[in-house]
Order: C-alpha cells, then structure tokens, then sequence
C-alpha cells in the first residue's frame, strides 16, 4: 500500500427503496477514477458506515473491487464497538478483496489510553492488511496521541494516520518524533493545502465525492510547488470544502454530488434529506460554484 494521494472516502448511493443503487455507485467510482485519484475508501463517516449492515458493507467492497480492477486500493472503513467485531471485519475485508483499513477508535465508548491502544493493536495483529488510523478526537471524542502512536508503531502494518485532529502542527510533531514511519494524510478539507505544505503525504477527502479533478489538481500542484495555481483552486474550493465541518456533511455532500450529476441525495434514516431554506442555501452556494468553476491546468501528466 503507498498511503499517497487523494483517497475519496465515497458516499454510498442509496436508491428510492433505501436499498444500495449499484448503477449510480459504479458511475461515481469511475468518476473518481478518471480524476486520478489513488484509492477508494468505503463505509467511513461519509459512507454512512453506522447504518449499513454487514452484508451490505460486503457487496459494496465485492463490487468496488470488481469496478475499479486493480486500478487502485478499495479501503473498508472499520469503526465498531467491541474488539472482537473489528477483528471479525477485518478477516472478512480482506476476504472482500479489500486492500487496506481505516480504523476508528472503539465507538460508542469512550476509550482510555490503554484500551484505545489494545483495541488497535488487537486488531492489527489479527490482519495482514495495512492499516490507517484514523484520528478525529474533534467528532469522536477519542484523540490518538502521539505516546499511543509510538506504543503501536512496532505493528509494520499501522502504517498510516489520517489526521483529523484540525491542529496543523500535528503533522510536524509526527514527522519530528516518528520520520517517515507512519505516512500522513489529511483528514479535513478546509486545512488540506496546509497540511500537504507542512509535509502530509496525501488527502483522504470529502468534496472529492462531487469535485475529484479539483481535489486531485491541488493535491498534484501543491506536491511539485506550483502552489499559486494550486491557492487559485483552493481558494474557489474553500465555500464548498466547508461543507465537509459540518455536522451535516453527510447531506451537504450528497447535495453537492447531486448537483454536480454524480449522485443524489437520497440518505438512510435516521439522517434526512435536506428541506426549506437550508436547502435552498445550499443549493445556491454550490450551484454558485459550479458556475464559477476555475479552468484547471493539465495535471494528470504531473508525477508526484
């Protein structure tokens, strides 16, 4: 696994009957993969992982593993309760076919230090997959420290860390205290083109799902230090990256796919689409966008 690059972590489409749409699905998978993204993550926050079953978890990763044909990794998020369920979601990922995990801290129970570490290592040594830790203390409640990285970092397959915590300066205390042991990938998108310039090594992203050749533009610009056509970019993406901090982001996000004629904004209950003004606001300042939509360089040539 190279953790670089931009990782979309997909939306699940769910059709009128509130069962998996497969069509709509495969077509945002290959509008990723036209962008040139770097892997595909299914089932985190924005998977709506919580509301999904087992078995629906597996027919997407089956089916994403078929349509993207080792072009690049299928990522399954991992955020469960018990140890024993997170083990047991790992064996079965990488019988899916899945080429990697993100793991949440136990959800649902706020773990001290030594169980939050136990959890991880429990996990990991169960697995052969590589596993990005995914640190977001801001939305649940549980923040990876930097004594708790340097206690799992004899697992060779903790590779990784998407890094949510919304403190720029976690990425240089990492580099500072680990090197390159562990690769850093940005895990919120209104500090993406910071974190990328303090040394992140890729992006996993949330307004990729309705804008990936944007995300991957500034992503590749940034990288090779053209960073005034990369801050052009960035700066018209900025209203929209917002989205991605909201408690709603879920809804914002398929809003946005909708618009932009790659999803829709079908979400599964409890979750709500959007109505009235707050609808309305959103449809405005994403159509506004789209509008003013900035002609992008040639990037997809660019090596990173």
């Amino acid at each position: 696994m190279d953790w670089k690059g931009v990782f979309p972590a997909v939306t699940t489409k769910f059709g009128e009957d509130d069962q998996l749409d497969f069509p709509l699905f495969e077509k945002n998978l290959q509008f990723q993969l036209d962008a040139g993204v770097n892997g595909i993550i299914l089932g985190g926050t924005l998977g709506e992982s919580s509301v999904l079953s087992l078995e629906e978890k597996g027919t997407l990763v089956k089916f994403a593993v078929e349509k993207v044909a080792g072009k690049v990794p299928v990522i399954l998020n991992i955020a469960e309760g018990a140890t024993r369920d997170a083990i047991e979601l790992a064996r079965l990922a990488e019988e899916w076919g899945a080429k990697g995990l993100m793991m949440l801290p136990p959800m649902r129970y706020k773990s001290d230090h030594r169980e939050t570490v136990e959890y991880f290592r429990a996990t990991a040594k169960s697995t052969s997959l590589p596993i990005m830790i995914y640190n977001n203390p801001v939305d649940y409640k549980i923040e990876v420290t930097l004594e708790m990285f340097a206690e799992l970092a004899d697992l060779e397959n903790i590779q990784a860390v998407k890094e949510s915590t919304r403190d720029l300066t976690n990425v240089t205390r990492m580099r500072n205290l680990f090197g390159d042991r562990f690769k850093i990938l940005c895990g919120v998108d209104t500090i993406a083109m910071e974190q990328l310039l303090m040394g992140a090594d890729g992006w996993v992203a949330g307004l990729v799902c309705a804008f990936p050749a944007e995300t991957v533009a500034i992503y590749k610009l940034t990288k090779t230090g053209r960073l005034a056509e990369a801050l052009e970019i960035y700066r018209w993406f900025m209203p929209l990256l917002e989205l991605d901090i909201h408690p709603k982001l879920v809804q914002y996000i398929k809003l946005a796919e909708e618009r932009a004629g790659v999803g829709s904004e079908a979400v599964r209950a409890p979750r709500l689409t959007l109505i009235g003004e707050e609808r309305e606001r959103l449809i405005s300042l994403i159509d506004g966008a789209i509008a003013k939509r900035p002609v992008l360089p040639e990037y997809h040539s660019i090596v990173v």
